[in-house]
């Protein structure tokens, strides 16, 4: 039988009650599939269903074929190895002791002689170059993403589940991806907000609110269906508000007319114009007509406002939040950050970085570059003070907001709500609410503990909290700010940084990111790296 993926009527619910998933039936065959969808929306919780990592609360999942599944974040094993995430330790023990000579006969039957230069050939698949006893912790965030990969393509599953695969790869890394996938003959679905990617992708496959919508093709099919959508869905929702006009003006000459009507009768009957049983006759007609007419007033008025609300509720799905950011006023000569002569590292006598110096004055939009394991990290800790420099100077000259990869400036005890305010203590309630509900927190959305929410949706959180105040900081460093928004959330983020009068310090390997925001310079670790 061939690979196959199938689920049937699923639906699954967060612990808070939130349902995610409802009654949801999709396909999946050897095909490259694309999952696409607002933060939130049960993307990877799909995934974990399809690997059996959750269980639905109705209906199910049916799998032919074998899975292997590459997580959004995982924790890396201090202890932990190439070897042993190949699952591979003992095995390649056995050949070192049959290199040494101290292997048994029986050992010496089962040793795999191919499989080193197997595990070898996968990593090299993905461009990493490494020996098996390689401390996993000893790799940057790009390499571990490299070396996972490595590990699944030699598990050889008939379906890889990859849960933002591109994620801190640096270009060589993410071609590496594309290889891969372009020559990968099984199935593949792939959560991912890369849309270079996703426009390799044979289907993409939608999660809104409403359920799933399988469109043929890669990304930029899927867009222009979108767009159209989106049009057309603008028209329904005019269409239906003219429909509410024209009801209640309807209903409003109805009753008048009625009360005109009522108002003769009245008169004629205090007049004593028309025999007593004849007027009690035309009252109770009266009162019949205005009755069925009230009725079907009303089936009218509903059936039009409910056209509207679906309307509105498929315009809410299609459009992304805004982020119009207050003024920071920073003036064009005004130096934000300097850094002259600066090393440092993490253990004594092995720097990371020795003797980098450059300042950002006014304005200026700069794109820290360089492979995986090139120091964008530690350079981020540098400047926010987390690492002392050993030699050279650092002086932050303006307020500053950092978001790095785990956006730490919130609070995950609290709720987005109470970040908000105490990250901007001078807001009131009302300007609190309308900044959360510019970025989609509405509502009862913004009473959510921020250890509850996604990847992307604590991203959009800070974003909230930090550009949403009354006025943002002159300096924002942005640390991967594109790994885990949706693709919405990231052209309203590019819109938004664009219009930004403050300075900019990126570090992303999102080359597209970069050309939407205006980048005005570029500094390039690999120069400064010991």
């Amino acid at each position: 039988m061939p690979a196959s993926i199938t689920l049937s009527h699923l639906s699954w619910s967060a612990p808070d009650g939130r349902t995610l998933l409802s009654d949801l039936d999709l396909n999946f065959g050897p095909e490259r599939t694309g999952l696409v969808g607002r933060n939130g929306v049960g993307k990877t919780t799909l995934l974990r269903l399809i690997a059996g990592a959750l269980q639905p609360h109705s209906g199910s999942v049916t799998v032919h074929g074998s899975l292997g599944l590459l997580r959004q974040t995982v924790q890396v094993d201090p202890a932990g190895t190439i070897a042993s995430l190949f699952g591979a330790v003992d095995a390649l023990a056995l050949l070192r002791r049959a290199e040494a000579g101290d292997a048994s006969a029986e050992e010496l039957a089962n040793a795999d002689w191919t499989l080193e230069a197997r595990m070898s050939s996968c990593l090299a698949e993905v461009g990493l170059h490494v020996p098996p006893d390689t401390p996993l912790s000893s790799l940057s965030g790009g390499q571990n993403t490299r070396a996972r990969l490595a590990a699944l393509i030699f598990s050889e599953p008939d379906f890889l589940l990859l849960d933002e695969p591109t994620n801190n790869l640096d270009r060589d890394g993410r071609d590496a991806v594309l290889d891969l996938l372009a020559s990968w003959r099984g199935g593949a679905i792939v959560v991912s907000h890369d849309r270079e990617l996703l426009d390799t992708m044979d289907v993409i496959v939608e999660l809104t609110s409403l359920g799933a919508t399988r469109y043929g093709g890669g990304w930029s099919r899927y867009r222009e269906r979108k767009a159209l959508e989106l049009a057309a869905v603008r028209r329904d929702l005019a269409d239906a508000e003219k429909r509410v006009a024209e009801v209640d003006r309807k209903a409003q000459d109805t009753a008048e007319r009625k009360a005109r009507k009522d108002g003769t009768a009245k008169r004629k009957r205090a007049k004593g114009d028309m025999p007593r049983i004849l007027m009690n006759g035309l009252k109770n007609r009266s009162e019949e007509t205005a009755a069925s007419n009230a009725r079907l007033a009303e089936r009218r008025r509903v059936q039009a406002h409910e056209e509207a609300a679906s309307a509105r509720e498929r315009i809410e799905v299609l459009l992304p939040f805004s982020v119009v950011l207050p003024p920071t006023h920073l003036p064009a000569g005004k130096t934000a950050l300097s850094i002259d002569g600066a090393s440092v590292g993490y253990g004594p006598g092995r720097p990371i970085l020795r003797d980098i110096s450059f300042a950002i004055v006014g304005p200026e939009r700069i794109a820290v570059t360089g492979p995986n394991g090139s120091g964008k990290t530690t350079l981020l800790a540098l400047i926010t003070g987390q690492l002392q420099p050993w030699s050279g100077n650092v002086k932050v000259m303006t307020e500053f907001a950092l978001f790095d990869q785990q956006v730490s400036l919130l609070d995950p005890s609290l709720t987005i709500r109470d970040n908000f305010r105490r990250i901007n203590p001078d807001a009131n309630e009302n300007a609190c609410r309308a900044a959360l509900a510019r970025f989609m927190f509405r509502a009862d959305a913004a009473l959510q503990l921020v250890s509850t929410l996604s990847g992307g949706q604590v991203l959009r959180a800070g974003l909230a909290c930090v550009l949403g105040g009354p006025r943002p900081p002159a300096l924002l460093i942005l640390d991967e700010p594109t790994n885990h928004l949706d693709i919405d959330s990231i052209e309203a983020v590019e819109a938004g940084l664009r219009a930004y009068d403050g300075a900019l310090l990126i570090v992303s390997h999102d080359e597209a990111f970069f050309d939407a925001v205006g980048i005005t310079r570029r500094l390039d670790l690999t120069e400064h790296r010991t």
